[in-house]
């Protein structure tokens, strides 16, 4: 079974959030290998309303997730997602690469908070797509999954090509839209309530 198999097999006719999109391009990709993206929610951290003068095509991202039917929902706080009365509940959530770890908290936060927002206890999924190179591989995700009582299923090595239409952004300051750098060091941890 090829990557696009798998990935479609694993989201179909799940309810998915995604956490922490840049410029929407990993949203719009998924949304794209399923051809309808009406089960889909994608989030943004960023409360900046002009997507345009921070990501290139932040915008035309946007306007094409929704035209999909995917609900786009900007300003969201990891750590009090689950107050967030614009989402549901969901059969997976991802979070990808986050920028503010172990030290700011962000991680274990959205995993305290987000463990809410799961559908079913058995069924429901957490995905964080994260770094694992120095100085990230600091954060400890899993045991930071583990002190929010999450249980360790999978880690899997983040396949960028799966995803055509995405490209990756730096995230914030005044070089967020340019790429970083992936190569095997960005992974795919896997968790469950």
């Amino acid at each position: 079974m090829d990557t696009h198999e798998s990935k479609e097999l694993r989201f179909s006719n799940k309810q998915i959030l995604v956490v922490g999109e840049g410029d929407f391009s990993f949203s719009l990709s998924l949304a794209k290998a399923f051809g309808s993206a009406t089960n889909f929610t994608a989030t943004s951290l960023d409360i900046r309303e002009n997507l345009g003068r921070n990501y290139n095509n932040g915008k035309e991202n946007v306007v094409e997730l929704e035209r999909l039917g995917c609900t786009v929902v900007r300003g969201v706080n990891v750590h009090s997602i689950t107050s967030d009365n614009r989402l549901a509940r969901y059969d997976v959530i991802l979070f990808y690469c986050p920028h503010a770890g172990k030290l700011h908290g962000v991680v274990g936060g959205f995993m305290k908070s987000a463990k809410e927002m799961m559908k079913e206890e058995d069924v429901g999924e957490f995905h964080i797509i994260h770094i694992t190179m120095h100085p990230f591989n600091k954060w400890d995700i899993k045991t930071l999954a583990e002190e929010e009582g999450l249980r360790f299923i999978n880690q899997m090595k983040f396949d960028k090509w799966a995803f055509p239409s995405y490209s990756n952004k730096n995230g914030n300051g005044s070089n967020c839209d340019n790429s970083f750098p992936i190569g095997s060091a960005v992974v795919t941890f896997i968790f469950k309530k």
